[in-house]
Parts: structure tokens; C-alpha cells; sequence
């Protein structure tokens, strides 16, 4: 890539082409039980590179404000919160869940002077566990967002975030390439309890030669990874990506279906969410448990900071007897965490002048020349990206043997779109 290309993708502050675009779409922003009741302490939130403090009042109104007291600056995270409001504790003064200050308690009522003080707010919204937010023009904001796993019933879902240190780019693309899962996670693949089992295991460890196909869909890409199965039919695992950071894991088996958001922070962190459901039954006791534990796509996590116990600092608690020995293709333990350990060993953010693509980086290339498009017209036209509709966001991934010579869109048909009461199509 060309540096000023690199530039536009990884920039995601306030005024920034790919800052605007991500302010176009609800994101996740926090798990619902951070804020669990009403007057409950505020939370510090992070995103898109700007500071706010969230918390829900007595009445239940979510509110996310900017984080520093109109007044002198303090971080209204050291707020009271309390009778329908955030009171600053140092000179009292008091917001609502719109950033409006309604008490200025040095000030006498009838000057009016709480009226010309309103903090930067964004409304926020509360669906599958998760508080999403919306930070771009009130007249461009779309409808709630609409994806399966927040829409299913509370027993079939689990979610969970973790801070990673690095650009929300470098994440995301590692969520759309296929072809790691051969090296990276072939120790994890018949011993996770979430993984294990599944006869597409047998193929991942089999070919370690994918061949890959992009196509576009409404709201992003269908990638899709190809290897050999028996009686010369292939193995396809068929990711879809939806602009601009949604990505889902192709099933295996019976086991829950799993993705990410990969949220933009800071140009130098992003919160990666982890969501697992299974479209008909509940999650069962034993694979709650499993992915509290950190399997799956899942990792553990300081419960307060949301960073992961293994991190840069103690390098990722990686083993080198295990990795020596063939236990852990890294060394590195779990899933999730072998994918952010290389993700931030890349540097907070990557250079990709310095890179050398080849065929099975091909759903990474064309999600990069849709978001550069998509962030151009934008910002020169006003166009609105795809991805914010509802319709968009009703996908699935899909594992699936199919005869040589079938196209894997056709070939998978209805089992791409989200269908309730319907079953994945896995292997």
C-alpha cells in the first residue's frame, strides 16, 4: 500500500474521512451490565479517539457525555450520580443524559445561565446485552442494529470485549483471513471445547493451502476459503464481512456460531467484541463456562480494565516447551489470544508499505478498497456507506462441502442470510 492509503484507513479520530465513516453506524460500545441500574457509578468510555463517561439515571435513561466538566475540565468520571443527573464534585455543577446542564449551584436560577452550557452527547440504545452508540448526524441515523446474535433469546447468546493494543485495522483483517487458522490455531482446533469435533477441523489440518474467492454483498464481502475434501468436493469456510468491522467465524459442528467487532478506540487501540450464539437451542452450562474461561473466541480479561491477563507485559505467557513440542503452533494459549498476541507484535500500527500480499490476502485487499471507496464518497459526496441497514446485517457464516465447479455463493445460498428458527449450515 501507498503510506497516504495506509493513512486513510487507520485514522479514526473526530474530522477524519474513516472517522466520519465510522460515525455512520451503531456501534457496541458497552456491555449492558457495565451500567447494571439506575444511579449506578459512571463508566470512562473510549471511542473513535474521543473521551466520554456513560451512566444511566434514576429514571434508566442512558447517557454518554463528554468527560470533562464544561466548567474547569474535571473528569466527570469522579461525578455523583443522582437525582437525573452527573454532578461534577468539585463545583457542583449538574448534567443530564443529553449533556444539557440543568444546575449551576454558584449561579442564581433566573440568570439562565445553565441553559447556554451543553456537553457533546450521543445517544446510546440497549439491545442483546450490549449498549450500542451512534455517534454521527441525527438526520443520517439508521435503524437499531439488527445482528442475529442480538436478536435471538438471552439463553442462546454470550458476549463478551477485551482491550487490544493495537489499530482497529490489523485486528479486523486478522478476522477475515482464513488461511491462519492451518498454522496458528491447528493446536486449538481438536481440543477446544468450543472447536473440537467437527469433521472441518480434519480439512483445515489436511490442506494447508487454501484457494480463495471474494464476492461482494450488500453490505461488504462473502470470503470465501476453499480446501480439499473427499471425492474431489471442496471444504468451503465462507466468512462474511459488513462495513466496516463486523466479522463472524465460520461454524464448526454443532458448536455455537461466534464473530467480532473491532472497535476503533483510539488510531492505537481497539475494543475487540466477542459474541457466540447458536440460532435454536440455548448455550448449554458447560459452554458458558468455556467461554468464560477464555475458550473459543473468547479471552480473559482484568474484569475492570477489560485487558487480557496475557498481554504485551508478560509476553503473552507464551511457552516455548509447548510450542517446541507441537502442543501450540505459537505457544501462545487460546484462540483469541493468539490472534491478538501477533496482532499487536505488528507494531500499534502496522506498516503495510513493507508488506508482500499474495492470492489468500485477497478478502484483506478488497475490504481495503471498499472502505477507502466508501470513505471517499462520503467525504466528497455524502453518500452513505453500505453496511446500516437491516437487511445487511442479517448474515451467517457458513462451513460447507460442495462439488468441484460450484460457485460457494450459490452453493450456500439461504444458509448466507440469518433465518430464524433455521439451524447453521456447518460442518
Amino acid at each position: 500500500m501507498k503510506a497516504e492509503q495506509n493513512e486513510l484507513l487507520v485514522r479514526t479520530g473526530p474530522g477524519t474521512p474513516m472517522g466520519e465513516l465510522f460515525r455512520r453506524y451503531w456501534q457496541p460500545i458497552l456491555l449492558a451490565g457495565e451500567l447494571p441500574g439506575a444511579d449506578c457509578p459512571p463508566v470512562r468510555v473510549r471511542c473513535l479517539g474521543e473521551r466520554m463517561v456513560a451512566f444511566r439515571d434514576t429514571q434508566g435513561r442512558l447517557g454518554l457525555v463528554d468527560e470533562f466538566c464544561a466548567h474547569r475540565g474535571v473528569s466527570l468520571w469522579f461525578g455523583r450520580n443522582e437525582d437525573n443527573g452527573l454532578r461534577c464534585p468539585y463545583h457542583g455543577w449538574k448534567y443530564d443524559v443529553t449533556g444539557q446542564c440543568v444546575d449551576v449551584p454558584s449561579e442564581p436560577a433566573e440568570s439562565g445561565f445553565c441553559a447556554k452550557i451543553k456537553l457533546r452527547s450521543y445517544p446510546l440504545a440497549e439491545r442483546g446485552g450490549v449498549i450500542w452508540v451512534y455517534m454521527g448526524p441525527a438526520e443520517q441515523q439508521p435503524a437499531l442494529p439488527e445482528w442475529e446474535f442480538a436478536t435471538v433469546p438471552a439463553e442462546r447468546s454470550y458476549i463478551s470485549k477485551r482491550l487490544q493494543e493495537c489499530n482497529w485495522l490489523q485486528a479486523m483483517e486478522g478476522g477475515i483471513d482464513s488461511s491462519h487458522v492451518s498454522f496458528l490455531h491447528s493446536g486449538a482446533l481438536n481440543t477446544d471445547p468450543l472447536f473440537k469435533g467437527s469433521k472441518g477441523n480434519q480439512y483445515n489440518l489436511g490442506d494447508k493451502k487454501p484457494v480463495f474467492e471474494v464476492v461482494e454483498s450488500e453490505g461488504g464481502l462473502y470470503i470465501g476459503a476453499r480446501r480439499n475434501a473427499e471425492d474431489g468436493q471442496y471444504y468451503w469456510r465462507i466468512t462474511p464481512w459488513v462495513m466496516p468491522c463486523f466479522t463472524m467465524v465460520p461454524p464448526r459442528g454443532d458448536h455455537p456460531m461466534h464473530g467480532h467487532f473491532w472497535v476503533p478506540m483510539d488510531d492505537e487501540h481497539c475494543m475487540a467484541w466477542s459474541f457466540d450464539y447458536h440460532p435454536v437451542r440455548a448455550l448449554t452450562a458447560g459452554e458458558r463456562q468455556a467461554m468464560r474461561d477464555g475458550k473459543g473466541v473468547h479471552v480473559k480479561v482484568d474484569p475492570v480494565t477489560f485487558r487480557p491477563l496475557a498481554n504485551r507485559d508478560n509476553d503473552y505467557l507464551i511457552d516455548r516447551a509447548a510450542q517446541k513440542a507441537g502442543h501450540s503452533f505459537s505457544g501462545v494459549e487460546g484462540i483469541g489470544m493468539q490472534d491478538a498476541s501477533l496482532q499487536e507484535s505488528m507494531g500499534p500500527i502496522q506498516d503495510r508499505t513493507k508488506e508482500n500480499l499474495v492470492s489468500t490476502d485477497n478478502g484483506i485487499i478488497m475490504a481495503r478498497h471498499r472502505l477507502m471507496k466508501a470513505a471517499k464518497e462520503l467525504a466528497a459526496k455524502g453518500t452513505l456507506p453500505p453496511g446500516r441497514e437491516p437487511a445487511h446485517q442479517k448474515v451467517r457464516s457458513v462451513a460447507v462441502v460442495l462439488p468441484s465447479g460450484t460457485p460457494f455463493k450459490e452453493g450456500a445460498g439461504e444458509a448466507l442470510t440469518a433465518r430464524a428458527g433455521v439451524a447453521q449450515t456447518s460442518v
